[in-house]
């Protein structure tokens, strides 16, 4: 949840984190408590809905949609076989990570007595039962898909799961050399009696409760054996059989408890609170306390506890006692249980059982100044702006060039770029050190707190630090989370800035599965707006208005609502009115009032939403001119655009912000306005296509229902064909 497609299952479905969809902030540094103050209108400027109490759908149970979406997709027969076990195993994923942060962070409100209303209306208690009730059934519906349809269909295509009794005798003595010479070395089994106290259960491992009997006593204990996640989740037999790593350590337990009857074995797994709180009252300190937060981690309190349907009510019980569980957080499926390592099964290489090969190709516009390889970045860029659309155009030629070409570039006085997650290995790490050890002033404003990407980001922070970069871990109180990168080149006219403004991370990595813009320029005016806004985060600079941004959390929520009342200025006065906004989540109920408002002024309202929808749309009298889409596919949709008419000249901005608290108060997020009429209708193009009636979507109803509509028009695979067009034409 460490293949691409691993990262992919990591984010996709939003995950729950830019993608895990980030789930949101906390009280104090942790993003899943999100314990906000209630939501209190400005009466004089939303009065128009206040009689609408119950408008607001609410965010975990619109998250726990998305996630159905995904699961729909698993679902979906037209989809290619293995595609449909990568989404299963997203699903796996993203419900992990849902349970570890957001549930998390209710069980710890209600515990604190924390009593508060969400918008929706919802106290704490009353969410979590709906989730623990709504995850029951996705849960069963996941692993009934599993079991009754995918692995007959697996089959099929000569790919078999199977258990340990469907093995021919050849294939278990394999395992069993395979158990005796690599597995068994590595296990450890962990007794409970009066000198064993019951082992701690680490978050998200597989586990075998077994019941051992003494044969001269007959007295029965209990031990745990964790099953390692250093081996593969599903062990390869050859001709692509594979059986459950489980499986095969069931069959050999009396190697690990030689004297002792095997009386009763189950497989079980926990999932704990993983979220972090950091005090950030100190930022020289705040590294220090965010290693030692993230050895606490490991110890969160449970929060699930998922069991196999046939596990035996004393063991059960025994488990739901040491580990603290209610019956509501115990989910009995199907086995077998974590389904996260169908991943694995998904990047077998049977290429007819997946979508076709696409490779990104170079942006026509740095394609066509190419008198030799690679892209002269800055020549192109000086000419017009340059817009690009991941992953259909290529990463490793634009943004990636862009920053290796300033490494390398003698004429470069200067890099600046904010790094909120990257791959490891990662070329654009490698050029800033390259260009801080040519002697370049390099600055970097890393996110040490990324969620589940910590650990990382402190490594390669530091091999940042010690080639001479000056990093900064971002501002007190603060998730930096904008996308951007400025390069300052002396040039003959004199110092010229290059700036890249996106709604994705500078990761060559999921650059090849996350849907994002990006916009290259040398627009001075942008140019000098970033670099004041670096200032901001790396000195004592407080300038907080700039003339081409909007930047959180001084400028967006109030810019944007401005600009929806303009709409509707503009709607009133006869003028073209229209607002389009595409977001991974809307849930800031000030902007969604704001949307209400222009939908009772008959503004038309079109939202292209990935994850969580608080708006209701189609209410008579509150928001009938507002249409909800999802397109869920082969990328992940990540991208953030907000579209007004503006009286017949478009006012476009993208950026990294979703319509969300924790990006709108509590990170340092950026929305660039489109400066060149080409960007806006190549911007305009997409979303064409994606609110298009034609267009394969979800559609929200009032309720916060989804539903398919299978137009004729899948999006992802329309950009392909215009991409491919391009390449020929």
């Amino acid at each position: 949840m460490t293949t691409d497609s691993s990262s992919l299952a990591a984010h996709v479905a939003g995950s729950v984190e830019d993608g895990p969809v980030d789930v949101g902030p906390a009280a104090v540094g942790s993003d899943s408590f999100d314990v906000e103050p209630p939501y209190v209108p400005d009466l004089e400027a939303v009065g128009a809905v206040q009689k609408y109490d119950d408008r607001f759908l609410d965010r975990e149970l619109s998250w726990l949609a998305f996630n159905q979406r995904v699961l729909e997709l698993a679902e979906d027969p037209d989809l290619p076989l293995l595609e449909r076990v990568r989404f299963a195993a997203i699903f796996a994923s993203n419900l992990d990570e849902f349970f570890m942060v957001r549930v998390a962070g209710l069980k710890r409100r209600i515990a604190a007595g924390v009593a508060v209303r969400a918008a929706s209306g919802l106290l704490p208690r009353e969410v979590l039962n709906a989730i623990h009730a709504k995850t029951g059934e996705l849960a069963e519906r996941h692993s009934g898909l599993f079991v009754d349809t995918l692995i007959p269909e697996l089959e099929s295509a000569g790919i078999e799961l199977l258990r340990w009794e469907e093995l021919d005798r050849d294939e278990q003595k394999h395992c069993k050399r395979l158990f005796k010479d690599r597995v068994f070395p590595v296990l450890t089994p962990l007794a409970v009696d009066p000198a064993h106290p019951f082992p701690y259960i680490s978050g998200l491992s597989l586990n075998l409760a077994v019941m051992v009997r003494h044969p001269k006593t007959g007295k029965e204990h209990f031990a745990r054996v964790k099953v390692p996640p250093i081996f593969d989740r599903f062990v390869s037999l050859g001709n692509q059989r594979f059986v459950p790593l489980e499986d095969v350590i069931r069959e050999h337990l009396k190697r690990l408890f030689p004297g002792m009857e095997i009386v009763k074995v189950h497989s079980f797994r926990v999932t704990r609170n993983e979220d972090l709180e950091v005090e950030e009252d100190d930022a020289e300190n705040l590294l220090a306390a965010l290693e030692k937060e993230l050895l606490r981690r490991k110890f969160g309190p449970a929060v699930r506890l998922e069991v196999e349907e046939s596990i035996d009510p004393d063991v059960l019980g025994l488990l739901k006692s040491e580990l603290d569980v209610t019956d509501d957080e115990v989910f009995r499926l199907r086995g077998p249980l974590d389904l996260r390592g169908l991943g694995d099964i998904a990047d077998l290489p049977r290429e007819e059982l997946k979508y076709p090969t696409f490779v990104p190709t170079t942006h026509t516009h740095l394609a066509e100044v190419e008198s030799s390889s690679p892209v002269d970045v800055f020549k192109s860029v000086r000419r017009r702006d340059v817009l690009l659309h991941h992953p259909y155009d290529s990463f490793a030629t634009s943004v990636q060039r862009f920053i290796e070409q300033a490494a390398a570039d003698p004429q470069v006085l200067a890099i600046k770029q904010t790094l909120y997650r990257t791959s490891g290995d990662s070329p654009i790490i490698d050029a800033l050190i390259d260009a801080a050890e040519a002697g370049k002033q390099v600055l970097v404003i890393v996110e040490i707190k990324a969620r589940f990407d910590e650990q990382a980001n402190i490594r390669w922070a530091r091999k940042l630090e010690h080639a001479g970069c000056h990093v900064v871990y971002g501002l007190v109180g603060l998730k930096t989370h904008c996308k951007l990168a400025m390069v300052v080149r002396d040039e003959p006219d004199g110092i010229r800035r290059y700036t890249h403004i996106g709604t994705g991370n500078y990761n060559p990595k999921t650059a090849r599965h996350y849907e994002d813009l990006g916009l290259l320029t040398a627009d001075e005016v942008i140019g000098e707006d970033v670099a004041h806004l670096f200032n901001n985060l790396s000195g004592y600079s407080r300038q907080s208005t700039y003339q081409r941004l909007l930047v959180a959390p001084d400028s967006i929520r109030d810019g944007l609502v401005a600009q929806i009342h303009a709409e509707i200025a503009h709607h009133k006065a006869g003028r073209p009115a229209r607002i389009r906004i595409k977001a991974n989540s809307i849930v800031d109920e000030a902007v969604i009032d704001a949307l209400y408002l222009a939908s009772q002024a008959g503004v038309p309202v079109q939202l292209w939403v990935r994850g969580i929808c608080a708006l209701r749309p189609g209410v008579p009298g509150l928001s009938e001119t507002v249409e909800v889409r999802s397109v869920l596919g082969r990328y992940l949709e990540h991208s953030r655009i907000t579209w007004f008419e503006n009286g017949g000249e478009p006012a476009v901005w993208i950026g990294s912000a979703d319509l969300m608290h924790r990006n709108l108060d509590r990170r340092v997020e950026v929305l660039v306005r489109l400066p060149s009429e080409a960007s806006i209708m190549e911007v305009g193009r997409l979303l064409d296509l994606g609110l298009g009636d034609d267009a394969d979507t979800w559609h929200l109803d009032s309720d916060g229902g989804w539903t398919r509509h299978r137009g004729p028009v899948h999006v992802q695979d329309e950009l392909i064909a215009r991409q491919r067009a391009r390449r020929r034409g």
